[in-house]
């Protein structure tokens, strides 16, 4: 008799059965919640988000450096990675995401930076509605593609993970930015208390929706260990894959390259 599929591996909000349960159930909840995102993203994460964004853009500045590279920032959600990003040097940076209203705010933002140099930039900067499984671009079209806290919302990862490698050029580098399960231990056990008893309190107080943020602790708790997702990164076809882990174990920044 031969052996069952292995379930396929991707986020799933309560209620949701199917791949397209999950990302209609995402969709929405991210529809919901965009007016208060970014307040939030910062707010409880106090200011870290920020920090944790700039700091990504830096590893990748010797690509962002090459005013001929072009670069892809996936579920980009307000455009806070794409912004840092484009700040971080000369290439150009596109932003895709599922969810409209997200790509609204996104939109608003980039016209109103102060900065001068910020608001050519954004202005430079196209926004598309996309779903990551199936994007509308062709084959090898960038030389990098990022993504900050959205890669664990997909319904699929290693389908994810293939589409980013069909789009990424030979050679081309994917930078993805998610939280993750810190060890165990003192900072460990204070870190899991403040984000699945405090952290889904607050975000739904400010937010009115309850659960987006009861939703996004299972969510890390259900998603990969970094040496797991650096695993699955080889697997699908990726060379040098690498992670690094930041602020007590809690974030980590996954890096690999297309082959050649």
């Amino acid at each position: 008799m031969a052996e069952a599929a292995a379930p396929v591996k991707g986020t799933r909000p309560e209620g949701a059965v199917t791949e397209a349960d999950a990302s209609q159930k995402v969709r929405e909840m991210f529809t919901q919640i965009a007016p208060r995102y970014d307040l939030l993203n910062h707010l409880l994460s106090f200011q870290l988000d920020r920090l944790w964004r700039a700091r990504s853009a830096r590893k990748l500045r010797p690509i962002l450096d090459r005013p001929d590279a072009i670069v892809l920032d996936l579920c980009c959600g307000t455009g806070d990675l794409a912004f840092a990003l484009a700040r971080a040097g000369k290439a150009r940076i596109l932003g895709a995401d599922f969810a409209h209203t997200m790509l609204v705010r996104a939109r608003e933002k980039s016209l109103s930076l102060s900065d001068s140099a910020d608001e050519k930039t954004a202005c430079l900067m196209p926004f598309f509605e996309a779903d990551a499984l199936r994007l509308p671009f062709a084959d090898a079209s960038f030389d990098l593609v990022t993504s900050a806290f959205g890669f664990r919302n997909l319904a699929n990862y290693e389908a994810g993970l293939r589409e980013i490698h069909r789009v990424l050029k030979p050679g081309g580098t994917v930078g993805i930015l998610e939280f993750t399960e810190p060890p165990e231990g003192f900072l460990g056990n204070l870190y899991r208390r403040y984000f699945t008893r405090v952290l889904p309190k607050i975000g739904w107080f400010i937010s009115g929706h309850q659960s987006a943020y009861t939703y996004l602790p299972k969510s890390v708790s259900h998603f990969f260990r970094p040496a797991e997702f650096a695993a699955l990164l080889s697997s699908v076809g990726y060379v040098s894959a690498n992670f690094r882990v930041w602020t007590f174990g809690t974030v980590a920044l996954h890096t690999a390259r297309r082959p050649r």
